[in-house]
């Protein structure tokens, strides 16, 4: 890692200008052939059972066909590279009806609850993530590009839901969040033989939201 490290910090960024996932090197348009090529580099490593540890920059860049720099003017380390991965395996965040804070809530459970299956039906994706879980920098990374943009969403939705009256307004919605949130992590997360069926979503939030609801006149 070190060797690769100084040969990132040496050429890489000088060629690239920036090291920083988003931005793509001037003059050099990004290519999605390119990133996807990359992608599936990694998770062809992980099909053949190769431990996140052992997947380093250098070894994705050969079973990918590209070069080490091409990599880092994409993503500035594995980190990066690995929320990608499982991003890319995961069913994508949904775009939200709008027509009510309870509607939008059940399409962002449905959501978890669709990513749920995912883990279990996927030994590769369920092997990532006891791995990510164990290795605290890419946990923090993860947590705060895919996690934490998704726990704001539901706060965005629960403060609207506020503001038109469908809950009360003494409601603290960060514990509202984790009331709406908590029982499909529960049942996604630490009870794998728990149900993940069809119409999980809708009952919970109609659940949560008796309690949350303004007062009867």
């Amino acid at each position: 890692m070190r060797g690769e490290r100084s040969e990132h910090v040496g050429g890489a960024e000088r060629e690239a200008g920036t090291a920083v996932r988003g931005g793509a090197a001037r003059g050099r348009p990004r290519s999605e052939a390119v990133e996807r090529s990359i992608v599936e580099g990694v998770m062809k490593l992980l099909e053949e059972g190769v431990p996140l540890a052992d997947i380093s920059i250098e070894r994705v860049a050969r079973i990918a066909g590209v070069g080490k720099a091409t990599i880092y003017r994409r993503w500035s380390g594995r980190e990066e590279l690995f929320c990608d991965v499982l991003r890319t395996a995961e069913p994508p965040d949904p775009e939200l009806p709008g027509t009510s804070m309870r509607d939008d809530l059940i399409v962002l459970l449905e959501s978890l609850r669709q990513r749920g299956l995912v883990s279990r039906s996927s030994a590769i994706m369920h092997n990532v993530f006891a791995q990510m879980k164990s290795s605290p920098k890419l946990w923090k990374v993860y947590h705060a590009a895919v996690i934490e943009p998704r726990r704001l969403r539901v706060l965005d939705v629960l403060r609207r839901g506020q503001e038109n009256g469908e809950i009360r307004a003494d409601v603290d919605v960060e514990l509202a969040n984790d009331l709406f949130v908590g029982p499909m992590l529960v049942r996604a997360v630490i009870r794998p033989d728990a149900g993940l069926e069809e119409g999980l979503s809708e009952r919970i939030v109609d659940a949560v939201l008796a309690g949350l609801g303004p007062a009867a006149p």
